[in-house]
């Protein structure tokens, strides 16, 4: 993912939990975070709850707390846009609330327009690690992974690491569509020539052997 929506439930009781030590508001942020998901959105919900009823001084008092914990993990609260919502009531979803006439900030949904789009490492040479081989009827042997960097086409010559094997990629399909290339972010399935299931494993790396092969890696600095 490039980028993860926060909800936070804003209500007496509930948002105290969250923010605890075993929370979710805790968790989530973090597993985001650990996974490389640099942009954030949060949206504090239930502004509408009886023990809210849309106060200010409630939202930017989770504000607060969320913004120090986020800063802590390593994000910048500064440019994590926090909308005051009410998903039951639809406040500030899409249009602005008249509950909330004291927030200048954007509705999610603007929030979530404002995000910016990563630049993806298109010229790099290319990258996939395996998360799956499948033996498909008819098709035969077919490699499953995310491209991280690069370009993979039908036509190039597919090297995996750390194995060295090298096979002719047949077709690339993404979400059982044919597509002539497929570039990073995306989850690629291609079929590879005259290679058995078996001699591909999870975790392989693989690359254009003609273009930058990934290597065995005998160490890290």
């Amino acid at each position: 993912a490039d980028a993860a929506m926060l909800v936070v439930d804003s209500s007496q009781g509930a948002f105290e939990t969250g923010i605890s030590k075993e929370g979710q508001t805790r968790e989530h942020p973090m597993l985001a975070y650990t996974l490389g998901v640099k942009q954030l959105v949060v949206a504090v919900n239930k502004m509408d709850d009886i023990s809210v009823k849309y106060s200010q001084m409630r939202y930017e008092q989770v504000k607060s707390e969320v913004s120090n914990y986020l800063k802590k993990i390593g994000y910048k609260p500064s440019k994590v846009p926090f909308v005051p919502i009410s998903g039951w009531e639809g406040d500030n979803i899409t249009e602005k609330s008249e509950h909330m006439e004291w927030y200048e900030g954007p509705t999610l949904l603007e929030a979530l327009d404002n995000v910016s789009p990563p630049k993806r490492p298109s010229d790099k040479a290319l990258r996939i690690p395996i998360q799956d081989v499948y033996k498909i009827g008819g098709i035969g042997t077919v490699p499953v992974g995310r491209v991280e960097t690069g370009i993979i086409r039908p036509g190039i010559t597919a090297q995996f690491a750390p194995s060295g094997i090298k096979a002719e990629v047949k077709s690339t399909e993404v979400h059982h569509e044919c597509l002539d290339e497929v570039g990073p972010g995306v989850n690629v399935g291609f079929n590879v020539k005259g290679v058995a299931v078996k001699d591909i494993r999870r975790g392989d790396v693989a690359s254009d052997a003609n273009n930058t092969p990934a290597r065995q890696t005998k160490s890290f600095d």
